[in-house]
């Protein structure tokens, strides 16, 4: 049987590919106040705003590429039981070729029902031919049709389903996010008690974790190299 391998991965993940996530430091998201369009108010206030921005993203989500770091997770399926947990609404795991990608705050690549946004009858997945959605479209439902994103204030749906992988994990990998912050400082304490944990970061990391971590000061590319040496199938 394979171990299973549980990632969980942040902004960090995608910084090499050049693709921005929106919990930057200065509460700006590609120079948007975040609480103007991640926000379940923001929406409410100027739903035409946030879904033309949503399309801007897209468009550059769609030029955005895998970084090795993406490939060499995907590839490890080969020998592992392999699970990702990314923080991250791009679709870059699924483009490095990753099968089983939990989505914790949703997919920029899809839309919903704005009245119940996990009801999957109106869950529309887009594509760079089919891109822009146009202000007031309607799902399905009859409600607007807004991004499948989990806005600030709103609950996070999918964190079950991590905590479920978690908790079967051999190894545990953390790359690009910060273990002391929400999801990441949780979801570790769910892996079991001799499973070993690896955190792929450049940044120096503070204390305040509650087990002893590998800490692999690199980017998620160079991090994953090493890792790979680390640990066997």
């Amino acid at each position: 049987m394979k171990k299973k391998v549980v990632f969980l991965t942040g902004a960090g993940m995608s910084v090499e590919s050049g693709f921005k996530t929106f919990r930057g430091n200065d509460g700006l998201w590609e120079n948007y106040p975040v609480e103007q369009v991640a926000s379940h108010e923001g929406w409410e206030a100027a739903p035409t705003l946030v879904t033309n921005f949503y399309n801007m993203l897209r468009r550059k989500l769609w030029q955005a590429e895998p970084c090795e770091g993406h490939r060499l997770i995907a590839g490890m399926e080969d020998a592992f039981d392999v699970t990702v947990v990314t923080q991250n609404v791009d679709n870059l795991h699924e483009k490095a070729g990753s099968t089983h990608v939990i989505h914790l705050h949703g997919e920029l690549a899809k839309v919903c029902s704005s009245r119940n946004p996990y009801d999957e009858r109106c869950i529309e997945t887009l594509t760079p031919r089919h891109s822009d959605v146009v202000p007031g479209t309607k799902a399905a439902d009859g409600s607007l049709l807004r991004p499948f994103i989990v806005f600030f204030g709103e609950s996070v749906p999918m964190l079950n389903a991590a905590i479920d992988e978690a908790e079967k994990a051999d190894i545990f990998v953390i790359i690009g996010t910060s273990l002391n912050v929400y999801p990441a400082a949780g979801l570790v304490q769910y892996a079991p008690a001799d499973c070993p944990v690896y955190l792929i970061d450049p940044d120096a990391v503070s204390g305040g974790n509650l087990r002893s971590v590998t800490h692999i000061r690199k980017g998620a590319s160079a991090g994953m190299r090493e890792l790979l040496t680390l640990i066997k199938p």
